[in-house]
């Protein structure tokens, strides 16, 4: 496995690809489903690269930029546990450098959900995944759909830019008590982990609720965020909603197939989470 840290040394590993690799893009951290999107890629590439870059075009004022977390020798480790062929680890000053002046916007899949309470934060997923495409020329990207809002966003990127990488979905990896894999979840206290388990279960209720018949969206999101708040009291509810899943626009008068959604600060942690409702009963 070969360990990049400059574009240079991405493009030149690119070109001497037989063929185009996989990409698996992180912030590093990594963990179980990380390793899940390894596998994946794995199993239906000949080769695939990890990119580790902790994005700080993404961070807005007063976000965990500085304190997230970095473990760059186990991420390493982990890459060649899981079959990598080379893994991306650039500097913030290598992917932007001095005199860096281009962003790249997406309309209206940003106006809501996290992108309205996060300006600016979809743009720079938008660019640094843009870049990562053009140094890498991968034909395939992977993305979990816990962060469906970033899955969409870069699906929605790949096609209007003409990228040609099909942008994978891959379903939420879930702890026992139904809490989803992020790495966000360290900064859990032991007491607010044991709680960060009703988020998952609210989502399903909203979800059985659309399967039983109900199609006002107020009253759906208004259920949700009660049983959250009830059963987390000392959580704060950014969103939680019923949206449709490519439009990614809050249902008022909610039709399947739908995307239940919620956000939630939890001490020191923000924890996105949400579930797909199709008429064939299966969530998730």
């Amino acid at each position: 496995m070969e360990v990049l840290k400059t574009a240079d040394s991405a493009r030149r590993w690119r070109a001497s690809a037989a063929e185009a690799p996989a990409l698996v893009p992180t912030m590093g951290a990594l963990h179980a489903a990380h390793r899940s999107l390894m596998r994946r890629a794995a199993a239906e590439n000949p080769l695939y690269a990890v990119s580790i870059f902790v994005n700080p075009a993404q961070f807005g004022p007063g976000e965990d930029y500085l304190s997230y977390p970095r473990s760059q020798e186990e991420d390493i480790e982990i890459c060649r546990e899981e079959g990598a062929s080379a893994v991306f680890i650039p500097a913030p000053g290598e992917m932007y450098p001095e005199g860096f002046s281009t962003r790249v916007n997406i309309d209206s899949l940003t106006e809501t959900m996290c992108g309205a309470l996060r300006p600016g934060h979809f743009s720079g997923v938008a660019t640094v995944v843009a870049k990562l495409f053009n140094l890498l020329s991968p034909g395939k990207a992977y993305f979990g759909e816990k962060d469906f809002q970033q899955l969409r966003v870069v699906q929605q990127m790949s096609r209007d830019l003409d990228f040609g990488v099909e942008v994978v979905p891959c379903p939420t990896l879930r702890e026992d008590d139904g809490l989803a894999v992020s790495s966000r979840n360290r900064y859990l206290s032991p007491g607010e982990r044991s709680r960060a388990g009703w988020i998952y279960r609210a989502l399903e209720m909203a979800g059985e609720m659309v399967l039983e018949g109900e199609r006002d969206g107020k009253a759906i999101s208004r259920e949700l965020k009660d049983l959250i708040e009830k059963e987390i009291p000392e959580a704060e509810v950014e969103y939680a909603g019923v949206y449709d899943p490519v439009t990614l626009k809050e249902l008022g008068s909610v039709r399947i197939p739908a995307l239940a959604a919620a956000a939630v600060r939890l001490g020191k942690a923000r924890l996105i989470d949400n579930i797909l409702i199709n008429d064939d009963k299966k969530k998730d």
